[in-house]
């Protein structure tokens, strides 16, 4: 297993040693899970996003090449 390292101040880290103190669980199960949650989070906007423009694309009316030459007078 690896390990991350990143610096806090003495105030933060206070916070987050009483924080997962109070509730029972560790430090790095607590950031793992915060970071894990994050990418979560943000790949489900992303996908979210996909979605909602593949419904836009669906919903616009699209015509063949002949009909946008007819249209082109080509």
């Amino acid at each position: 297993m690896s390990t991350i390292s990143f610096r806090v101040s003495e105030d933060e880290i206070e916070l987050i040693k009483n924080y997962t103190k109070i509730n029972n669980i560790s430090m790095s199960s607590f950031i793992k899970n915060l970071i894990l949650d994050k990418i979560e989070e943000d790949l489900n906007l992303d996908e979210e996003r996909i979605l909602n423009a593949m419904k836009k694309i669906k919903k616009e009316k699209t015509i063949t090449s002949e009909e946008l030459w007819e249209r082109l007078d080509v």
